[in-house]
């Protein structure tokens, strides 16, 4: 009888190339999902961003309407006269967790101002400074348009490792 020897196992090219592949199919998976993270993280940001912007919006319209209330000028605590924080080409903010009126940035010039707070238990942004920094920096300029409009643009500065990201939003409101 004739016995023949037939080989039932891997060669080691055979399992090179295996494991090759599964390196691959791994690598692959892993790239997606670091991928899917870091698109969530930037869209969170963006999110905030943007609320941080609109809450910017909102605040300079509530102080514009409370001078109306009170039969003030409209511009008022705002951009009614060079001292005022917000006057035309100044950077100023808001802040509506503790007051309702504006405050100039550092120097007033683009760029100077503080990093946004945020308050841990309550979830509220602001410039408390015994709450932690966040990495957004809003920045508020107003530009005279007439006599009875201005232009409001905010701006939100942050960034995330040495990515720098930026978000603008401009709106014009009216004396009324």
């Amino acid at each position: 009888m004739l016995t023949i020897n037939e080989n039932k196992g891997f060669t080691i090219i055979e399992s090179l190339v295996a494991v090759t592949i599964l390196v691959l199919a791994i690598t692959g998976a892993l790239s997606a999902i670091q991928t899917g993270i870091s698109s969530y993280i930037f869209s969170k940001d963006q999110i905030i961003a943007f609320y941080l912007a609109q809450e910017g919006f909102e605040q300079i319209r509530n102080i514009r309407d409370e001078n109306g209330l009170k039969n003030q000028n409209w511009l008022a605590g705002i951009a009614a006269n060079s001292s005022d924080p917000c006057y035309f080409g100044n950077a100023c903010t808001v802040s509506p967790v503790f007051s309702n009126l504006a405050s100039r940035c550092g120097s007033g010039a683009p760029g100077s101002c503080q990093v946004v707070r945020q308050d841990t238990a309550t979830g509220f942004f602001g410039y408390n400074s015994s709450w932690p920094a966040t990495v957004f920096r809003r920045e508020i300029m107003l530009t005279e348009i007439n006599a009875d409009e201005v232009s409001i643009l905010v701006t939100i500065d942050w960034s995330k490792g040495i990515v720098n990201r930026q978000f603008r939003a401009k709106e014009n409101i009216l004396n009324w």
